[in-house]
C-alpha cells in the first residue's frame, strides 16, 4: 500500500468516527418539555440520571475509539516512514498489533456484557489488567456472582486475570 493510500483509508476512517458522533448526538432528544413527560419529537424519558449515565457510556466510548484511532494513525504513519530503522517499524509494527488486539478484546467483552444482561459497559484493557465499568445502581453493589462473571467474560476473551470492576449509575 502506498502513502496515498493510507491518507485516504485514515481519512475515510476519520469520517466514519465523526459520523458516529453525529448520529449519537442526532439520537438525542431535539425538544424536551419540563417535568417528567415525554416530548413529542423524542421517546426517550427526560430523567437527567438516564441521560447522564447514557452519555457517559456513549462519551467514555467515543473517547476511547477516538485515541484508538489516533494512535493506529501515528504509528502507521511511522511505520511508513522512509528515514526509520527496520528494527523500529518492527517494533512499530507490534505495537500496531497490540493496540488493534486491545480494541478488538475491549469490543468483543462489551458485547459479551451486553448478551449477558449489563445494559451498558465499557471495557479498557492495560496491558495485564482490565477495567471494566457497568451501568447499575450505586446503592446496590454487584454480588459476587456477577463479578465473577465479568471475570470470566474478560478471562475468556481477552487472557486477563486482573480485572477491576465498578459500577456507574
Amino acid at each position: 500500500m502506498n502513502k496515498k493510500q493510507g491518507i485516504i483509508i485514515t481519512t475515510l476512517l476519520g469520517l466514519i468516527v465523526c459520523m458516529g458522533v453525529l448520529a449519537t448526538k442526532l439520537n438525542n432528544p431535539l425538544y424536551t418539555q419540563s417535568g417528567g413527560e415525554k416530548s413529542a419529537i423524542s421517546l426517550k424519558s427526560n430523567d437527567k440520571n438516564t441521560k447522564n449515565t447514557s452519555n457517559y457510556f456513549v462519551e467514555a466510548k467515543m473517547a476511547r475509539d477516538n485515541k484508538v484511532t489516533q494512535t493506529l494513525q501515528n504509528l502507521k504513519g511511522i511505520m511508513e516512514d522512509k528515514n526509520i530503522s527496520q528494527k523500529q517499524k518492527d517494533s512499530t509494527a507490534e505495537q500496531y498489533a497490540a493496540l488493534a488486539m486491545s480494541y478488538n478484546y475491549e469490543t468483543k467483552i462489551e458485547l459479551n456484557l451486553e448478551a449477558k444482561g449489563y445494559e451498558n459497559s465499557v471495557c479498557l484493557l492495560n496491558g495485564d489488567k482490565a477495567t471494566v465499568i457497568v451501568k447499575g445502581n450505586s446503592n446496590e453493589k454487584l454480588t459476587d456472582k456477577q463479578l465473577r462473571e465479568i471475570q470470566t467474560i474478560v478471562l475468556n476473551e481477552a487472557k486477563i486475570k486482573n480485572v477491576e470492576v465498578s459500577v456507574r449509575e
